[in-house]
């Protein structure tokens, strides 16, 4: 296994005397097909004790062992959630826009806000530079994070879960194993049947097999 992550940002701000700390991740951003997920896992100084220890980047686990992880997540985090911007919004606002979208979406199912949210990457695409929603940026924080590996996990299992549903309407295009990435099955798929209603059409490749006469 790849060395764990770990709590060194939440524990900073857990000295400065906060008691809850979000972390947010997305999913789905470069697939073809499904919506674009968000999830939020909110940490307090006595859960994050509790975590289990095969917590890793979402991409860093096998699919038997994220569902495992995923499990004890939602027994032992004390607020989480899973947001989503659909195919046709990841087209209308673009993948920024989108990703804000569901990340706002997941952060308001929530009871109450977190104190502080991390977020994976460089960019701040969650807040308004208002103030209003303290945000801090990790590189790389997927893979440093407790917080951040837990929202990708819950985010990735979630809409796994919800592509091998789409998998059952639409068997030709593999979305139960390839979860609307590219793929050779489904560019095949795409070549031959066309595009599905899940598909995001602002995609070149995806848009060229929209106009094909053979569409599904």
């Amino acid at each position: 296994m790849p060395d764990s992550p770990s709590l060194r940002a939440e524990q900073r701000w857990f000295a400065d005397g906060l008691r809850s700390v979000a972390g947010v991740d997305e999913v789905g951003r470069g697939a073809w097909a499904g919506p674009l997920s968000v999830g939020v896992a909110v940490l307090t100084p006595a859960s994050a004790r509790r975590l289990p220890e095969d917590l890793r980047d979402s991409k860093q686990l096998t699919a038997s062992r994220r569902k495992s992880v995923y499990a004890a997540l939602v027994e032992g985090l004390p607020a989480w959630a899973v947001g989503h911007a659909s195919n046709e919004e990841c087209d209308s606002l673009g993948m920024t826009a989108a990703q804000r979208l569901a990340a706002r979406r997941a952060l308001a199912q929530l009871h109450t806000a977190p104190e502080m949210v991390l977020i994976d990457g460089k960019f701040d695409f969650l807040s308004d530079g208002d103030g209003s929603m303290p945000v801090e940026t990790i590189v790389r924080g997927d893979a440093s994070s407790k917080a951040i590996a837990a929202a990708s996990v819950l985010a990735k299992v979630t809409r796994d879960e919800m592509m091998a549903t789409e998998a059952e309407h639409y068997p030709w295009y593999g979305f139960e194993s390839n979860r609307g990435y590219p793929a050779p099955v489904h560019k095949m798929a795409l070549a031959t049947w066309g595009c599905t209603p899940f598909h995001r059409r602002s995609w070149s490749y995806v848009d060229a097999m929209y106009f094909k006469p053979g569409r599904g």
